[in-house]
Formats: C-alpha cells, structure tokens, sequence
C-alpha cells in the first residue's frame, strides 16, 4: 500500500493520459517494462492490481448474484465457443497460417458461419415456438429463456450443399410471439 501511496499522482496522470488518448496503452506497458526491472511505477501498478483482483475476490465470495452472474457468463461463452469449434472442426482447430491477417480472417469466417447457423437456429425456433402457441400451448419466459441457439444436430457439416442463385429468400417475420401473451 505504501508504494501505491507514494505513486498513486504519476498512476493518475498515466491514467488520464490514456483517457484522454494522448497516449497509447501499449506504449505505456512498453515503457513501464522495458530497461531496468528496477521501475518503481510498475511495480506500484503491479500492486494495484493486485489490489483490484482482491477486492474483486471478496466481492464474489460475498455476493451469491455476482457468482451466479459471472457463472452464467462464463457458461454463454464456452457454449459458443464450442459452437464455433463445431462449425470450423477443419485441422482440429489449428490454424496453420503463420500471418496474423490471415489468422484474423480464418477467426471471423469461424465467427460468421457460426452466428449464420445461430441465426438460423433462433428463426427455427422462433416459427415452431409461435405454431405452438397458436396451437393453444402455452410458453412461459422462463422456458423460453432455457432455450439456447446452439444445436448442432441439424447440421450436415459434410453435407453437399448447393447455391441456388434464383431461389428467393424467405420472409423473416421479426416480430413473432414465442411466449404466450399472458406471460
């Protein structure tokens, strides 16, 4: 604490410069690390995030919410990166390009498709959600919040797929009920 005390005016400044963009972040990291290890104002900002990641430890620990929040989170990602791990299954997941551009590329081609499918999926069950209902079946929030856009077994990932260039695409009704109106 002493030392995040005593360059707490210099973290400020270095703070605000960054703010305010006259200065990059990853040329204050570049200055702050390199030369001599010796640098007191990395270390007091090495202490201050030690600090933050403590607090924020507590915080969890003490808030059921907060956990249940960051587990929810932390659920919707691995599940759509695993999804994006189904669409782009090509060499196991590696990407052998050694460019960055390309591997940006290959990254958001991955990201395209599996939001293509995702929204694909939503329409799906969107239509069969709205047929139900008008069928007299009654859907709830809370059931319509369980389902999720991931499925894969719909999916023919070694399927042959044709482009018909003069088929028409289809009406996409944005505003279809998918929970019962008394809900």
């Amino acid at each position: 604490m002493d030392l995040i005390a005593k360059h707490l005016v210099d973290m400020l400044r270095v703070a605000v410069s960054i703010l305010e963009g006259r200065i990059s972040p990853s040329f204050i990291l570049r200055r702050l690390t390199s030369g001599t290890r010796k640098n007191k104002l990395f270390y007091a900002f090495q202490e201050l995030g030690k600090v933050v990641r403590s607090a924020y430890l507590l915080k969890y620990l003490r808030k059921p919410e907060l956990r249940r929040s960051v587990n929810h989170a932390t659920t919707v990602s691995e599940r759509f990166n695993d999804f994006i791990q189904f669409v782009t299954f090509g060499n196991q997941g590696t990407i052998a390009a050694n460019s960055r551009d390309e591997q940006r590329k290959i990254i958001k081609y991955g990201h395209l498709v599996a939001n293509i499918l995702i929204f694909m999926n939503v329409h799906d069950q969107s239509k069969i959600m709205n047929e139900l209902i008008q069928e007299g079946y009654v859907i709830t929030r809370e059931q319509a919040a369980c389902l999720a856009p991931y499925r894969k077994s719909n999916i023919n990932r070694f399927g042959a797929y044709f482009l018909d260039e003069l088929r028409k695409s289809i009406n996409i009704d944005y505003k279809l009920e998918v929970v019962s109106p008394c809900n």
